[in-house]
């Protein structure tokens, strides 16, 4: 009896020990990483030149979506970290712009500005900033609430918007770099104060000693076959350079925002990141942790130099070292296998207008400066009144809806005058009145992005679409982006490590289908302003 007793008891705790529901699989870490202003063909126009161990080894150890694009306009930065980490769009996440009007009150505002929070350790200027104008929630977020908090978020960058905006609401800590002092801060919607192993990171003065170097390439120019001469009228200098030739900052004093403008940029940044793994025990955790890294340099560089630059290839390869060494270290920390990782971008970048012309591709170089002083003096002489309009600025047209009725002036002949006038201007394709898209004649691609990207607060409520190779740039060097073309947005997509099969796509995705995808592998909700889809190719 004892031992059918003891049989029958060793039943029903086995029973009970089967049915007890698994635990929910997660990698222990989640590392985003953005490259500003990457094309996707930099992945193979520097191929041959990286190593094994940086673009390379998430190539072929991991898995690429090729056909990764961006559908809404404008293509810049802010919108681009805000759609990859919230997996929706400015008509519904806020982020219109870098900057933008507020078309009810007509303040300007930047796209991380908060005026109700302090600097914490750095200048008021690039201290009081905060992710209070996003108005939807990010995967980060979403991995906080479905973690009860346990998870830990940081977001770290050059550009106070590159780590602010993927961090989103719920945060552990954002830093960005300030001009001024040559460090890492923060603002105190996070904390009253910095991290100590943040202080002890910026005690390092680490741009001091990458300023006080030459840039000098990686490799001989000979082997730069990508590229054209160094020495050439398409690319911008250093303030104290005669010429844009290697080696740069040769002999000019330390000055923090050319950090911003070399390689070394994004060497400290991710030095940082090191920083905060170690700092904050990420991955270290009985729940999920998640590291959002904006690399900002490559923007700045491409800002200045152009797609077709010595520059530009030698930043790529330095970063592929840069990478190889990051990978290293989530190896030896989290481990390899334990994290998963995905690198993209938040836009690319057009070739120089005058390059293109000079080997006879159409482009140009429209000077939105320009473009805005000509329209108010076009309003001024038909209507009397250059003030009808706020601002030309981002592709788009504001208008003062209460100045039009101050001045008693027909709102329809205003905005169909100023229409012509655009289509006046040589470079001009379209012009879509987002009160009114569907009378406007232009493909449906386009149509959508503009769409998208209409936030009916934020947003100029017509938008002006160029020619290819047309651009609204500030200077005849140097290149810009922020078109529906594909150079401004077709972007790299690389997923690696955790439950991640080696492999490619040449299916057509969104941005915005990064968030969805993670929260499918994660298991967890979708940001809540998500239109996204899960890749099914990478959540196999």
């Amino acid at each position: 009896m004892k031992r059918i007793l003891a049989i029958l008891f060793f039943v029903c705790f086995s029973i009970q020990l089967f049915a007890q529901p698994k635990a929910i699989e997660r990698p222990k870490l989640v590392v985003g990483i953005v490259v500003d202003q990457m094309r996707w063909d930099y992945l193979y126009r520097y191929y041959d030149l990286y190593g094994s161990g940086g673009f390379k080894r998430l190539l072929n150890d991991g898995f690429s979506c090729e056909q990764t694009m961006i559908n809404y306009l404008p293509s810049f930065t802010a919108p681009g970290h805000t759609c990859v980490y919230t997996g929706s769009v400015p008509s519904i996440h806020g982020i219109a712009a870098n900057d933008w009007i507020d078309n009810s009150t007509g303040r300007q505002w930047y796209c991380t500005e908060d005026t109700t929070v302090n600097p914490v350790g750095g200048s008021k200027a690039a201290g009081m900033m905060s992710p209070r104008n996003l108005l939807a929630s990010t995967i980060t977020d979403e991995l906080r609430l479905a973690t009860n908090f346990r998870s830990r978020v940081f977001g770290i960058a050059i550009k106070d918007r590159g780590a602010i905006l993927p961090a989103g609401h719920l945060a552990n800590g954002a830093y960005w770099y300030d001009d001024s002092t040559g460090s890492f801060i923060s603002s105190t919607y996070y904390a009253s104060r910095l991290p100590s192993w943040l202080t002890k990171f910026n005690k390092k003065r680490l741009p001091d000693s990458f300023l006080r170097k030459e840039w000098k390439p990686l490799y001989h120019l000979n082997t730069y076959t990508q590229s054209l001469p160094d020495n050439n009228a398409y690319e911008g200098n250093f303030r104290g350079e005669k010429s844009p030739v290697f080696p740069h900052l040769s002999n000019l004093p330390v000055d923090y925002m050319n950090l911003r403008k070399i390689p070394a940029g994004n060497t400290y940044t991710l030095d940082a990141a090191k920083a905060c793994l170690s700092g904050e025990y990420l991955g270290q955790h009985d729940a999920t942790d998640f590291l959002c890294v904006s690399l900002s340099s490559t923007d700045y560089i491409g800002h200045q130099f152009t797609p077709n630059s010595v520059e530009v290839e030698d930043t790529y390869l330095r970063l592929d070292r840069d990478l190889a060494d990051f990978l290293n270290y989530l190896d030896s920390k989290v481990g390899e296998g334990n994290y998963l990782l995905f690198l993209t971008a938040d836009h690319g970048g057009a070739h120089n207008a005058a390059y293109l012309q000079d080997i006879n591709v159409p482009a140009g170089n429209a000077n939105e400066y320009k473009m805005a002083r000509d329209l108010k003096a076009f309003v001024k002489h038909e209507f009397g009144k250059d003030s009808l309009l706020r601002m030309y600025e981002n592709y788009q047209v504001y208008f003062n809806e209460d100045n039009i009725k101050r001045a008693g002036v027909d709102r329809d002949e205003l905005r169909k005058e100023v229409k012509g006038w655009f289509y006046r201007q040589a470079q001009v394709a379209y012009v879509i009145d987002m009160e009114d898209v569907d009378k406007t004649a232009v493909p449906q691609p386009i149509k959508r992005m503009a769409i998208n990207g209409y936030n009916q607060r934020r947003s100029g409520s017509l938008q002006i679409v160029y020619s290819p190779g047309w651009y609204d740039g500030y200077a005849k060097t140097g290149t810009t982006h922020g078109s529906w073309n594909p150079y401004d947005t077709h972007i790299p997509l690389l997923w690696y490590g955790w439950r991640i099969k080696n492999g490619s796509t040449n299916r057509s995705v969104n941005m915005e289908d990064i968030a969805a995808t993670l929260a499918a592998l994660l298991h967890i909700q979708m940001p809540n302003g998500c239109i996204g889809k899960p890749i099914r190719a990478v959540v196999r």
